[in-house]
């Protein structure tokens, strides 16, 4: 259980998570995929990078549990912070990252794809934002990577999911294959990119972020202000306690005043 790394083909490192039940990762987690990133990217024999996980599912975001047994703020900055460093690691990757994507893509799964350089998925993978339902805000920044504006925002408002054929229309989503295949279609990818000369694969990298029109770092970050202002205030604990139900007759549109987070 955890982040490992492995070496299937030559000039690849499969990053693989493995949190069971569902891929909803601790504080730990995020900084030990931020880690594996980054050392992969680093490796001079790399050329290409997979990230891939084990399980129901690929990424169910952080682990609400752990920021429930928190009586403070302590785990919501760590959650912020290590989300925030490994969707860092994935667009700073030094070399080109594949995601290989199967069943549910939620919440900061979003940030790992949507900063990745290309995405397989599997036909019954799901990608969404189900943050409003949490108490939480963030990651529209990767979501508006992998569908246009209008799309995002309702998406986002929704916190409905879409699916892997309907990223794969928007021109987000290289490949669609059948589960079995997920991991061979996209070490596939990445040995196709791996056969580029290494230090040109790296330039080309570095060439194609500065010229990305998005800071994802920045925008990611102005996100998550708003998320702990909503913790502040309390309407997170009250929306997740209700699971985005709606708020009792009356209280629709306030925030609480308990100004702690139980998240």
């Amino acid at each position: 259980m955890g982040v490992s790394t492995s070496s299937p083909g030559k000039g690849i490192a499969l990053v693989t998570v493995d949190f069971p039940p569902v891929n909803a990762l601790p504080v730990r987690g995020w900084y030990e995929l931020a880690d594996a990133l980054r050392a992969a990217g680093r490796d001079p024999g790399t050329r290409c990078v997979v990230l891939a996980a084990e399980g129901r599912g690929f990424n169910a975001g952080v682990d609400i549990k752990e920021m429930q047994r928190d009586t403070g703020h302590d785990a919501l900055i760590g959650a912020n912070r290590g989300c925030y460093e490994a969707f860092a690691a994935v667009y700073e990757c030094e070399v080109p990252v594949v995601a290989a994507v199967h069943g549910f893509c939620l919440g900061g799964g979003i940030g790992l794809v949507g900063n990745a350089d290309a995405i397989v998925a599997s036909e019954d993978a799901s990608f969404g934002l189900p943050e409003l339902d949490r108490g939480a805000l963030g990651a529209a920044t990767h979501l508006s990577r992998l569908v246009p504006q209008h799309l995002m925002r309702a998406l986002y408002y929704t916190s409905r999911t879409a699916s892997a054929a309907e990223l794969h229309a928007h021109g987000s989503v290289w490949k669609v294959v059948p589960r079995a295949e997920l991991r061979d279609a996209a070490l596939e990818l990445a040995a196709e990119i791996a056969r580029k000369d290494g230090y040109l694969i790296r330039l080309a990298k570095a060439a194609i972020n500065g010229i990305d029109p998005v800071d994802v770092r920045r925008s990611y970050r102005f996100e998550q202000g708003f998320t702990f202002e909503a913790n502040l205030s309390g309407v997170a604990d009250r929306v997740r306690d209700t699971f985005g139900e709606p708020a009792a007759a009356g209280s629709a549109g306030t925030a609480g005043t308990t100004g702690k987070e139980r998240s």
